[in-house]
């Protein structure tokens, strides 16, 4: 069993960045499949735990960087705390696979089954205590553009779900011919996944066959300035990052950008507070002749309490100020401590002002042709907000973030893979600046377009179409995942009123 777990945990890692195979995704499940063969509930989730709990080790490794080389925590304490975070992702592995027996002693199909326990199980998991829809199976396929088009039906989802379903089918033939209940090389569930594989590629090939469509064209220009962690919140700092940003954002000019967009927490002071650094950014904005976005931080009085926000300010090309938006979902341990009065011993490991707060609304800005809609750091992993976003108008999408906390590892990658989602779900494009990188340019069609390299001074220019902000993933959400949800209640009653009878069965 523990064998068959490190196969499945290093096939479904593989599919990620680094390695980044997307084709070992469809075979990961299957020796955890098997594994779970003749369990029961309770021990099949024990078994998709340690599977989870292994894979997730190899994914989010680069939490002891966070952690130890940014966070100033020691070794002792940043290997627990990996393994917590690995354990804790593990737990929607094992609930997954613990209706693996619930199918077979219900005699529902395992290949209809495990698709929709697999899709529940990673919906709670972007959505349970502020959620982390870190590297979902479907978010391997990030390349494989043809087939993620669908993810305008079902978001990520789906993909998911279609990979689970070749997962099981594959598990079911093999299990059959060993059992010789299987005599053909086609089996109803070969057939039924070799016909959803064809409609999910017919249909992204109709998609991206289309021309892309939704207001005039306009260039943007990435500025990624590489300010390394350790000095960027330092006021002896401040004046050679603004130098490096104005230099950068020079070179672009001849390429004439609509809007430039600078990283998460360029200015290293709040912007609100006008002074000399304030000025220079305006003045810089009146030079280019072009909209500026750049990441600060801000201050709001709310109910006589001052709260500060992690934020992004759009300018005019006159260097008039046009709104601001307040990151939405903060980083737990990052940007504020969940239920610091329990937990005083915890302190966050973000240097800057204070503990964060939310921002109150998806905030749109107006740009001349279009409207622009701002993603915080990892706010792009999660749909719904790009969604709140478009909802409320949004045309662009643009994702400000600094991935340096992740140092040389493979996060940055995987943070850039699930926010191609974002662009097709909402049918927008979506420009990513990022302080030491991946800065990307990713079309409504989910194909990045251009990119930088990791830790180097960039510039990336390029013209895109703004989107139309509908689909009917953007007009109906996670129903899917709700449906799949449903289905995962509704077999777990079936269970409780199968127990139920038997109890009051040897009660008479």
């Amino acid at each position: 069993m523990v064998f068959l777990c490190l196969v499945s945990s290093l096939l479904y890692a593989g599919a990620f960045p680094a390695v980044e195979i997307p084709y070992l995704a469809w075979f990961a499940l299957i020796p955890l499949l098997y594994a779970a063969q003749g369990l029961t509930p309770l021990q099949a989730f024990r078994t998709g735990w340690f599977a989870g709990f292994l894979t997730y080790a190899l994914l989010v490794y680069w939490v002891m960087i966070v952690m130890g080389q940014y966070g100033n925590l020691p070794w002792y304490a940043t290997i627990p705390l990996w393994f917590a975070l690995s354990a804790w992702l593990g737990l929607f592995h094992g609930l997954a696979l613990s209706f693996l027996p619930r199918a077979i002693r219900h005699n529902i199909p395992i290949w209809l089954v495990m698709p929709a326990a697999w899709v529940a199980a990673d919906f709670l998991r972007a959505t349970f205590l502020t959620g982390f829809p870190w590297t979902m199976l479907g978010h391997s396929q990030y390349r494989m553009i043809s087939l993620i088009q669908m993810a305008d039906l079902m978001g990520v989802y789906g993909i998911t779900a279609l990979v689970v379903l070749v997962n099981s089918s594959l598990y079911l033939f093999i299990v059959h011919r060993q059992t010789a209940l299987q005599t053909t090389l086609v089996s109803p569930p070969i057939i039924i996944s070799a016909i959803c594989l064809a409609a999910s590629v017919g249909y992204g090939h109709v998609r991206l066959n289309e021309p892309l469509h939704g207001g005039p064209p306009m260039t943007v220009a990435l500025i990624q300035a590489n300010i390394d962690q350790s000095v960027k919140w330092s006021p002896e700092y401040r004046d050679t990052t603004m130098d490096i940003f104005s230099r950068l954002s020079r070179t672009a000019a001849p390429s004439r950008p609509d809007l430039v967009v600078w990283p998460e927490s360029a200015a290293p002071f709040n912007f609100q507070e006008r002074g000399s650094s304030s000025e220079q950014i305006q003045n810089l904005t009146r030079e280019l002749g072009s909209y500026l976005l750049f990441g600060s931080p801000a201050t709001e009085q709310r109910q006589g309490r001052t709260h500060y926000l992690n934020s992004a300010f759009l300018l005019r090309p006159d260097g008039s100020q046009i709104g601001r938006a307040d990151k939405l979902h903060l980083v737990p341990f990052g940007e504020y401590v969940p239920l610091a009065s329990m937990l005083p011993f915890v302190k966050k490991m973000v240097a800057g002002i204070g503990d964060f707060s939310p921002g109150t609304t998806a905030r749109t800005l107006p740009m001349a042709n279009t409207a622009v809609g701002v993603l915080v750091c990892y706010e792009a992993v999660f749909p719904e907000i790009a969604r709140r976003y478009t909802e409320a108008g949004s045309k662009v999408l643009v994702n400000v973030t600094n991935d340096a906390w992740f140092g040389r590892s493979s996060a940055p990658h995987q943070h850039l893979a699930m926010t191609v989602f974002r662009g097709i779900e909402n049918r927008t494009p979506l420009v990513r600046a990022a302080n030491t990188g991946i800065s990307a340019i990713i079309n409504q069609h989910g194909v990045i377009v251009a990119h930088s390299d990791l830790f180097r001074e960039a510039v990336v220019t390029q013209s895109i179409t703004p989107g139309t902000g509908t689909s009917f993933y953007q007009q109906f959400g996670d129903i899917f995942a709700w449906l799949c949800l449903s289905l995962c209640g509704w077999i777990l009653i079936l269970q409780w009123r199968q127990k139920k009878g038997t109890n009051n069965a040897k009660h008479r």
